[in-house]
């Protein structure tokens, strides 16, 4: 959070709502309603803020983007693309011992462009369209499916390990993130394996100066999907955006609490 700039770096006044067509739910509307990867996170951690922000059209505060993540997913997209090329396993993932190659599909860019593409599909259930933007897709063609893969940039000075990984607290949306990706694929028609991959590239903080780089150690970490509860969510999710009630102050939220500590100030 901070104060609104424009593109000249002057302060201007903040619109606390949604202006953009299609990112507020309208109620009885027969129109399909787009709900990204992230948002549908945001729900299963808070329907209250969930709610005023996709049928009230509160919106959340910006924030600067993780350009150092960033370019590291870039980096890695580009170096990947060149095996995509080859047809061929990278290195590194033959010296894990896995026979997978860099998936090879005319809509890949699009898939991995989260803000004007990315893969979905639409629940008829719910007529909410699911999507995101996925980092890659390798395939195995032992088993002829695909592999959903993250990338994860971090700088930690305790190496990484599976199940102290997948354990940490930080990480449980990030176990969230690979079953969405993988349920949307499937119902894509795509036939996915239920094992994915987090590629952790963890920067070392131990040495004696930076000279103008950092050195990672890039670690695969596998991760066992389970996508049995998306469909009951997603109703749940339906349910909660046809409701004529704003859900309760979760107390565990800490914008909730924050919003609703700063009405006792006024």
């Amino acid at each position: 959070m901070g104060l609104k700039r424009n593109s000249k770096g002057e302060i201007t006044e903040v619109n606390p709502l949604r202006t953009r067509k299609g990112s507020v739910y309208i109620k009885g509307s027969n129109t399909i309603f787009r709900i990204s990867r992230s948002k549908f996170t945001n729900f299963l951690e808070c329907k209250r803020c969930f709610y005023l922000e996709r049928v009230k059209g509160l919106k959340d505060p910006s924030m600067p983007g993780w350009s150092l993540n960033s370019a590291v997913d870039d980096l890695l997209k580009k170096e990947f693309d060149e095996f995509r090329k080859e047809q061929k396993p990278h290195s590194f993932v033959k010296e894990n011992k896995l026979n997978l190659i860099p998936y090879k599909h005319a809509q890949m860019d699009r898939w991995r462009d989260a803000l004007r593409g990315g893969i979905s599909y639409l629940d008829t259930n719910t007529n909410i369209e699911i999507h995101g933007g996925i980092d890659d897709i390798w395939f195995d063609p032992n088993e002829e499916e695909l592999v959903v893969v993250d990338y994860k940039a971090q700088s930690n000075s305790t190496p990484v390990e599976t199940e102290r990984y997948l354990n940490n607290i930080y990480h449980q949306g990030y176990k969230i993130q690979m079953d969405v990706y993988v349920h949307i694929l499937r119902k894509m028609n795509f036939k996915v394996s239920d094992t994915s991959y987090f590629y952790v590239c963890n920067a070392d903080r131990n040495y004696k100066k930076f000279d103008g780089k950092l050195n990672f150690t890039t670690t695969l970490v596998p991760y066992k999907t389970n996508t049995s509860w998306i469909d009951e969510k997603i109703a749940e999710m339906k349910l909660t955006l046809d409701s004529e009630n704003v859900p309760e102050i979760n107390k565990s939220c800490e914008r909730c609490m924050y919003l609703n500590a700063g009405k006792d100030f006024i």
